[in-house]
């Protein structure tokens, strides 16, 4: 079971876990058309966390989405603060990180 977190990043903005939800008839649940990550982040001996080759993965998510004709509405750099500004804000020393890509309803 997934670990539910105090927030989640959609379209743009940090929102409660119980607001993150997309319509049945969203496009990619339809017809598969999206592209995601899967980024670790680790707790080090010295307190700090560590993001596993972030902008490497960041990177291949927007290939990924190159390669399926998907315009990503972010820049490499959002992505990339966002995926560290969600660990402070849900209080996370290590998690996993799942970036996904979809079109919309």
């Amino acid at each position: 079971m997934v670990e539910k977190a105090k927030y989640i990043w959609l379209d743009g903005k940090f929102i409660s876990w119980d607001e993150a939800q997309v319509h049945i008839m969203t496009h990619s649940l339809h017809y598969g058309l999206g592209v995601f990550e899967g980024i670790r982040a680790y707790h080090c001996q010295d307190g700090r966390t560590a993001i596993f080759r972030l902008k490497e993965h960041v990177r291949r998510l927007f290939d990924s989405g190159h390669v399926m004709q998907m315009e990503i509405p972010f820049s490499r750099n959002q992505i990339e603060q966002v995926c560290c500004d969600i660990l402070r804000r849900n209080g996370q020393k290590s998690a996993y990180l799942r970036p996904l890509v979809f079109v919309g309803d």
